[in-house]
């Protein structure tokens, strides 16, 4: 199946976007590193889904923003508890294919993966909460200044 991640573009906000998504993908930029200061089997991990999950009783991720307004993308996170089930959230995303995450959602938040390793060693434990941004973020300066420190 294939997505189509402009479909809510018009015909020239398609032609600008794919051009400025070649030309990201050329650039080469250095990405931040820190080595971790011990052993991942002592660790507590957390994860981050770009999948737009919000937990039902949550206030869900502003699709009808996007719609309106293509260049936009809600830059807010929500916190999902470790256990988490399909039942317990919903996704919101307009550039994925929703109803993987919605049958399983280990495809896009891998909660009982995440207790499989920590069962069998390889990590020290899963973090109580996780986190769920909605991805599709063309303007990532309040993701960058705002979200990641926040969720950080």
């Amino acid at each position: 199946m294939t997505i189509d991640s402009y479909r809510f573009l018009d015909f020239a906000t398609r032609q600008i976007i794919k051009a400025w998504v070649s030309r990201e993908t050329q650039e080469t930029r250095s990405i931040p590193w820190t080595p971790m200061s011990k052993p991942l089997a002592e660790c507590s991990i957390a994860l981050v889904s770009t999948a737009g999950v919000a937990r039902r009783d949550d206030e869900p991720f502003d699709e009808e923003g996007e719609r309106r307004n293509p260049w936009w993308g809600d830059p807010t996170y929500r916190t999902i508890p470790q256990g988490a089930t399909e039942d317990d959230v919903e996704l919101h995303h307009l550039h994925i294919d929703r109803r993987f995450g919605r049958e399983d959602l280990d495809v896009v938040l891998p909660m009982r993966r995440l207790r499989e390793l920590a069962n069998d060693g390889s990590i020290g434990r899963p973090a109580e909460t996780h986190y769920s941004i909605m991805g599709y973020q063309l303007r990532s300066q309040v993701l960058e200044r705002e979200t990641a420190p926040a969720i950080a």
